[in-house]
């Protein structure tokens, strides 16, 4: 994966917490993710489709989703709910969006969110697809951003050499 894919989100995750409910953002070390299972109990998931394809996750810890959630509408809200649910959905959906905006010369569309809420579960990324994990940390506790993309003529090419 180019490098340069990676730092959009790294702002965008920066700018969304921090404009939206003033939540300071402390970006890790990214590290190359080896294997499907989920980071944390709580993923938004975007597709990315286009000149570029791939998934975006953005991955917490179900108390840490409780208090951004909180945060992100001013209310208490359950997890159980369906506004829980599009909550995160629409949080992963910014920073999507925001770092969408920083690639300029792509022709990149991004899907609606999907959200799973529950332990252990899997989160896969396509064939192929180096999956690079983004540590974060809040007040409100961990969050992952895991970034899995590439330029669409790869995902062609290996097509056809598996032909």
């Amino acid at each position: 994966m180019d490098a340069s894919y990676i730092t959009p989100f790294m702002t965008s995750i920066q700018n969304v917490f921090s404009t939206m409910f003033q939540l300071p953002v402390s970006i890790g070390e990214p590290s190359i993710k080896t294997d499907k299972k989920a980071t944390h109990d709580v993923s938004g998931i975007i597709g990315v489709s286009g000149e570029m394809v791939g998934t975006i996750v953005l991955s917490m810890p179900a108390d840490a989703a409780v208090s951004i959630v909180n945060l992100f509408t001013g209310m208490e809200m359950d997890p159980d709910s369906d506004d829980f649910a599009d909550a995160v959905g629409e949080l992963v959906n910014m920073i999507s969006g925001n770092a969408k905006a920083e690639f300029q010369r792509k022709g990149v569309s991004i899907s609606c969110p999907s959200v799973v809420i529950g332990e252990d579960h899997r989160v896969s990324t396509p064939s192929g697809t180096a999956c690079v994990m983004i540590p974060c940390s809040t007040d409100c506790g961990e969050v992952v951003l895991e970034i899995a993309l590439r330029e669409a003529a790869e995902v062609d090419e290996t097509q056809a050499n598996a032909a």
